[in-house]
């Protein structure tokens, strides 16, 4: 598997990428908004202060007289330390201010208010012209008045606005960024939640997924379980023909080996006598094949449904015990019983196909006229079933090498086997919270096996 990337970073990194495009864009309109409403302040006070100026022209003698406020230009100092320009023109005529303060356009009319941006002494300007109507004598006399303004303050108030709205717009952007990543862990947790329930189960645990999660993921858990059914189905198909097909097998052997025996005793020469034995052990050595093949399809089978009623261990090893027994003696060996009441919780078909299976090897592999010890006791809080025999023992070869499938050991290559016993063993147990565990007999020659399982 070639993982491509972190769907979480993934995550984090976009949201970030949209929340870094939300807080520029957030700066931009604030910024933006700072300086509208400074320049909307400027051009409010220029308005008020022109308004002030107008209201203070009157006529003396029919003539236009006016002494400037200083509440006017008090209120334009109050905002800022920018530089302040007037002029007021009659007729033609300046009245006041500053000569070559002129826009070029043409002056309002009376009662209208206009503001311009333009550049005296090569500084911006911005400018507001009002003209008002006054009686000098028997005449109305238009009289403009224009004044204006640098804009060096507008520019310090919405720069600091600016510079705010920028503080606040990072500061908005790291905590967007670090809520990210807790959003992006949340939004994940029902993914890792399943993941981590899947990877619990068991080797052969194909049972449907079963568990709350989000819309999203239900696609997903059922192309899982449609999964798990077909792979299901296929084991059990293949266990069903290994089961059947060891089954159609050991009949026609059966069949063939008596017959081979029968040869065997009509057989004058001795090379006739050699080649019918060497028959015989192959057709043992393949009949034992299928008959654990057929034990090994069970046990798979059975592990994936694995029962659990209450099991008395002492009358399992009597009952195993007693099924070799006929086997045992043929080679005079004594099989001795030590138990002592112990349960546990299991399915008895599997527990008897283990134990049978390792002493069955136990007698296969012990020399004639020797002595098999089984005993059942307790350690703790598992159940201890514990077979020695006085056979080769396992040369230093480890647990772990013999019960793999079709593993033998290095000692007894002389005799006929499949290498499937310890295997089907140690399936059985461990499915059952239990192990083996193989060692040399402590008392002398030969091998003892280890099963353990939790007690009732």
């Amino acid at each position: 598997m070639n993982p491509t990337g972190s769907i979480r970073r993934r995550m984090t990194i976009s949201l970030a990428l949209v929340a870094a495009l939300l807080s520029l864009l957030s700066w931009s309109m604030v910024a933006s908004f700072a300086r509208q409403a400074a320049e909307r302040t400027q051009d409010n006070i220029l308005a008020a202060s022109a308004t002030i100026i107008a209201e203070a022209i009157r006529s003396e003698g029919g003539e236009v007289r006016l002494e400037l406020p200083y509440a006017a230009f008090a209120m334009l100092g109050a905002v800022s330390e920018d530089r302040v320009f007037y002029q007021i023109e009659t007729a033609g005529e300046i009245l006041t201010g500053y000569e070559d303060l002129t826009t070029g356009s043409i002056a309002p009319a009376a009662g209208e208010v206009r503001f311009e941006t333009t550049e005296y002494l090569d500084v911006p300007l911005r400018m507001v012209r009002m003209t008002r109507t006054v009686l000098a004598g028997e005449e109305a006399v238009p009289v403009t008045v224009s004044l204006a303004q640098t804009r060096n303050g507008i520019g310090t108030i919405a720069g600091d606005l600016s510079e705010t709205a920028a503080a606040l717009s990072v500061a908005f952007f790291v905590l967007a960024v670090a809520l990210t990543g807790f959003v992006a862990q949340l939004s994940l947790r029902p993914l890792n939640e399943l993941a981590q329930a899947v990877a619990r189960r068991g080797p052969t645990d194909l049972r449907p997924v079963r568990r709350q999660a989000p819309s999203e993921l239900t696609p997903l858990i059922g192309s899982l379980n449609r999964f798990m059914e077909r792979l299901a189905g296929s084991l059990r198909r293949s266990e069903e023909f290994i089961a059947e097909a060891a089954h159609r097998v050991r009949t026609p052997l059966a069949t063939v080996r008596a017959q081979a025996e029968v040869a065997l005793h009509g057989a004058q020469s001795h090379d006739d006598k050699q080649r019918l034995r060497q028959m015989i052990r192959a057709i043992d050595e393949s009949s034992r094949s299928a008959g654990q093949l057929l034990d090994h399809a069970t046990v798979a089978y059975r592990i994936e449904d694995l029962s659990r009623d209450t099991i008395n261990l002492a009358e399992l090893a009597a009952s195993v015990a007693a099924a070799l027994e006929p086997t045992a003696g043929l080679k005079d060996i004594e099989i001795r019983l030590e138990t002592s009441d112990v349960a546990t919780l299991g399915d008895k078909v599997l527990l008897e196909s283990a134990l049978r299976n390792v002493l069955d090897n136990a007698i296969k592999y012990s020399p004639d006229e020797t002595q098999i010890s089984l005993t059942v006791d307790q350690q703790g809080d598992m159940a201890c079933l514990r077979i020695c025999d006085q056979g080769p023992g396992l040369a230093g070869q480890s647990t772990t090498d013999l019960t793999k499938r079709f593993a033998r050991g290095a000692t007894v290559t002389d005799v006929v086997g499949s290498g499937l016993g310890l295997t089907i063993a140690s399936e059985v147990l461990q499915a059952h919270g239990g192990g083996i565990e193989l060692a040399d007999n402590p008392k002398g020659q030969g091998a003892c096996a280890i099963l353990t399982l939790p007690k009732a």
